[in-house]
């Protein structure tokens, strides 16, 4: 070990020991070390420390007498392959013995009890808690083993690169004591203790070793001694850089690898999440991010045809020129797994005309975007029903269009309720999920709140989950859950497509679009719920059996709703509409209206203000 070594170590043991209260030097013992060398490691630093010196001896005297009485103790530790004297008593002994051989070389003043660094006894003592445990050579080679210390620091340690070598293996052996203890301190002791005492062959009393090991020249090597002190210096801070620098890259691997788990975890957990859903060959496939961020220009803001609450919608062109919308989900939580997964597993199982196609998925997570659950679907060039009737610059969608778009909406909404086994409830119907294809055909979309029926339940109960103002007033107020809850949600639909208003108008005196067509029909004006600019385009008669079918749909009582087979079959006019069954007073009414005798509203709950109602139904 390195002269500056060593000394900054004794340092470090002085300055621990610096409050702890001296011990009685009286000792009755008797010393197992024979300090007869001490002569030839005369601690020139010292030399003031004659019969006529005042005051304690400096500490860069007190750091040498230390060190050679620490190359007594590696001279025990070769003999008796012990680290640390047996008891305190033993150690007094030493101390005396250690002082008369001082005195013999001319420090007749000097006493190691004036030294701070003697009045610690725990350093030189057999402990458990020094070094781990360590107390002999069996320990040390149990414990740490062989290191590459004790080949390079067994021969002669006077040439200054052999020195450097064995230097360098010695703070190696160090790094792996050190984890077996708390005490880092005492584990480099130790290091230097066994290289010397132990490993090197011509033992710590070599002018060599000690020179190399314990920071101690022979008495007459000053010279050569500054000289390794110079050449440790130099080979101490080059490696203390050099470990900085690798610390530093370590942390910096560490911290890169432990992002990229970060992300890899995400993608494995949701590759296990759609793996029994997303089959090779078999309906929508996994895409390539790197596909999807070149299709969408790295998701630029010039690609963005849609945002929403729960989504942002991206347009991409694909290598083969096919035009997809790449669909973005914002809640990459855990808690959006089931939704995500509920998402595809629905639209996957099922394939219509009327209903958005899932062409695949993607799966991505970096630092840059962060994480990634990407839905692709074919292009729909005309965007959302919700677009295409409030978005200004739009085109006044024509009756006949509109005619076709309700159709489209009651063929696939009613294929989920019955041409599929178990029946699929979406929860979400209205205009925003409605898609129109370049012919303005109608497409459902956003299955990310769809339920799978569950078979012999003739409803359910869950967590209310929809849009204010298509919500099936049993499913807002309760969250019972059957498929006239679609059925409600479609009538309002319906009604928004057909008059071109809002389904929820807070303006207005009926804020709820149900309330306000009831009060027209029962007005006797059904073809005025019908969009002014259009209303002389069509046949009357079919404008307002769209509209009467709207209101049968949207009725507050479950049980006089039609199907959506029903529905379907009313707006094709296969199937006549029924006369329309009362119901409640408009929710948003301030008093009764004056409807006809056969008004009733017997058949509905107690409800003593019509105005709580409808904040319950907004909620």
């Amino acid at each position: 070990m390195p002269p500056q070594v060593a000394l900054a170590l004794l340092l470090l043991l002085g300055l621990r020991i610096c409050t702890t209260p001296s011990l009685s030097a009286s000792s009755t013992g008797s010393c197992p070390i024979d300090f007869s060398f001490v002569s030839s490691f005369y601690p020139t630093t010292c030399q003031g420390s004659s019969t006529d010196q005042q005051g304690p001896p400096s500490s860069a005297c007190c750091l040498t007498a230390f060190n050679t009485f620490g190359l007594g103790i590696a001279l025990y530790l070769r003999e008796s392959h012990i680290f640390e004297l047996p008891d305190n008593r033993t150690l007094y002994a030493c101390y005396d013995a250690y002082q008369a051989v001082l005195i013999k070389t001319g420090l007749q003043k000097f006493s190691v009890l004036d030294c701070q660094q003697f009045s610690n006894s725990s350093h030189f003592i057999r402990s458990p808690t020094l070094c781990g445990g360590i107390e002999t050579v069996e320990d040390w080679q149990s414990k740490v083993g062989v290191t590459a210390m004790d080949s390079s620091c067994k021969g002669d340690l006077s040439n200054s690169a052999v020195c450097q070598v064995c230097y360098v293996d010695a703070l190696l052996a160090f790094s792996i004591a050190s984890n077996i203890s708390v005490n880092n301190s005492d584990c480099f002791y130790f290091v230097a203790l066994y290289a010397a005492g132990v490993i090197n062959e011509f033992g710590p009393t070599n002018p060599a070793t000690a020179g190399c090991l314990l920071a101690l020249e022979a008495s007459t090597s000053n010279h050569n001694r500054s000289h390794h002190l110079a050449t440790f210096v130099a080979v101490g801070a080059a490696i203390v850089v050099c470990s900085l620098c690798v610390i530093a890259l370590s942390t910096w691997l560490w911290c890169r690898r432990r992002q990229q788990l970060y992300h890899q975890r995400f993608v494995s957990r949701n590759r296990r999440l759609l793996s029994s859903t997303l089959q090779p060959n078999v309906g929508a496939i996994w895409y390539q991010f790197d596909d999807i961020k070149l299709a969408t220009n790295n998701f630029s803001t010039n690609n963005l045809i849609g945002s929403g609450g729960f989504s942002v919608v991206y347009k991409g062109i694909m290598p083969d020129g096919s035009q997809v919308a790449v669909k973005s989900l914002k809640n990459c939580t855990k808690e959006g797994d089931a939704e995500f997964s509920n998402e595809v597993e629905v639209i996957n199982s099922v394939r219509h005309r009327n209903l958005a196609a899932l062409r695949g998925c993607c799966v991505a997570s970096n630092t840059s975007l962060g994480h990634l659950r990407l839905l692709i679907y074919d292009y729909m060039p005309n965007g959302s029903l919700e677009d295409y009737l409030f978005q200004k610059g739009k085109p006044v969608l024509e009756w006949a269009d509109r005619e076709r778009i309700a159709v489209d909406m009651a063929r696939g909404l009613a294929y989920l309720h019955m041409g599929v086994q178990p029946a699929i409830i979406h929860r979400d119907i209205k205009a925003n999920n409605i898609l129109l294809d370049e012919h303005l055909n109608a497409h459902v979309a956003d299955f990310g709140l769809a339920k799978v029926t569950l078979e012999g339940m003739t409803h359910m109960t869950t967590r209310v989950a929809g849009t204010q103002g298509y919500l099936a007033p049993e499913y807002a107020l309760y969250g019972q859950l059957t498929e006239k809850s679609d059925v409600y949600s479609f009538g309002v639909l319906l009604l928004v497509l057909v008059s071109g208003r809002q389904a929820l108008d807070l303006r207005g005196e009926y804020p709820l679009i149900t309330d306000w067509a009831w009060v027209m029909v029962k007005s006797g004006n059904t073809l005025g719920v019908v969009d002014g600019r259009i209303r002389d385009t069509g046949p009357a008669k079919v404008m307002e059996r769209f509209v009467l079918i709207g209101i049968l749909c949207a009725h507050l009582l479950v049980a006089f709703r039609p199907t959506m087979a029903q529905a379907f079959k009313m707006l094709q006019g296969v199937v006549e509409v029924p006369q329309i069954p009362d119901r409640p007073l408009p929710l948003t009414h301030d008093g009764l209206l004056n409807f006809d005798g056969n008004s009733s509203v017997s058949s509905m709950p107690s409800i003593g203000d019509p105005r709580a109602y409808t904040e319950d139904l907004l909620r």
